[in-house]
């Protein structure tokens, strides 16, 4: 065997191995079916966020402002989806029925964001996918109450979500 086929070999071997690295791991078991919030108000949903817990390790803290406009949202502050915290800076638009947000360009990974769950008062919030390769739970500042970060984390759990893979409140 040459040494340029070798080379091309150990070439392909290293993309192959690359490209299962960079795949991401199931976060949510497919079997659960799972829907969206029914009576969502844009309105109370609107306003600045905090990320509580996420997919994404180092995530906790960061901020989020949802601003309504139209029929949906600006969105800015980090994008807690993929594999470190990115900027982010989208439109986006409800996608009913329930509370289904589809956002512009590669914002939340390119994925729907579907509200799960909110409480009655619009302090915490569990943020999903339908794909399952992320979910968070989002808190107003200083509002993260120990019982509904419990109950946003059974919401999770309900929805098929994997918790030893969430980073941030416990």
């Amino acid at each position: 065997m040459s040494a340029m086929t070798r080379a091309l070999g150990l070439s392909l071997l290293l993309f192959a191995l690359v490209g299962c690295a960079s795949q991401t791991v199931p976060r949510r078991d497919p079997a659960v079916r799972i829907a969206s919030v029914m009576a969502f108000d844009a309105a109370r949903f609107a306003g600045r966020w905090q990320v509580a817990a996420s997919h994404v390790p180092g995530c906790a803290g960061a901020e989020m402002v949802w601003a309504a406009q139209g029929g949906g949202f600006a969105i800015s502050g980090s994008d807690c989806t993929g594999t470190a915290p990115a900027p982010l800076l989208a439109e986006a638009w409800l996608r009913g029925p329930g509370a289904r947000i589809e956002a512009a360009g590669k914002a939340f990974g390119g994925d729907p964001v579907w509200v799960l769950w909110v409480d009655q008062d619009y302090r915490v919030a569990v943020l999903g996918t339908p794909s399952g390769r992320w979910a968070m739970i989002l808190a107003r500042p200083g509002a993260a109450r120990g019982d509904l970060m419990v109950a946003a984390r059974e919401v999770l759990a309900f929805n098929g979500y994997d918790l030893a893979q969430l980073a941030g409140a416990r």
